[in-house]
Order: C-alpha cells, then structure tokens, then sequence
C-alpha cells in the first residue's frame, strides 16, 4: 500500500513515477524498500492518467444513493419484529446469570 501511496504523492507532486522514486518515497518513510513491489507498480501504471482515475471515481461515488440497500431493508422492518429480536436477546442474557 505504501507504494500506492507513493506513487499518488509523485503524481500530485507532478513527477515522473519510476522504481527509484518510488523506492527513495518507502525509504524516507522508514521502511524498506522493495524492489519487485516497486518495479511491479510501475509496471502497472504505465499509460494510466492517476488523475483521471481520481476524478472518475469521485464522480461514482458522488452519484451512489446515501444509505444504500442496507438502510432501505431496516426502514422496511416491522417495529414488532425489532421488538422481539430485543425481547429474544435480553432472555438469553439472563440465562447466563441463571
């Protein structure tokens, strides 16, 4: 991940993202440098425009619905079926004082 992070500094900072950039980044960070993970990250951004990946998947995130499908399943339960699944959990916590 350090790397990741690394090569997204690079980019902001409008460098060229090479092994030794990267590898001098984890360095002065206090880790040690690997050399296949960095050559592999390089690799593996060849031709590929960090800045516009950012933008696109900010506008992805922009257009997801708040709350999700998780939030629309518990609007849709019934308030009497909350209160037995309270009810249920509270009976099995007595049971283990006896």
């Amino acid at each position: 991940m350090e790397y990741i992070y690394a090569a997204l500094l690079l980019d902001a900072a409008g460098k060229e993202i090479s092994e030794e950039s990267l590898k001098s980044i984890v360095k002065a960070a206090g880790m040690s440098p690997d050399e296949a993970r960095a050559k592999a990250i390089v690799e593996s951004l060849k031709n590929v425009n960090i800045k516009d990946i950012i933008k696109n998947a900010q506008n992805v995130q922009a257009q997801a619905p708040a709350g999700g499908a998780a939030t629309e399943a518990k609007k849709e339960k019934p308030k009497e079926e909350e209160k037995k699944t309270e009810e249920e959990s509270a009976s099995g916590l007595a049971s283990l004082f006896g």
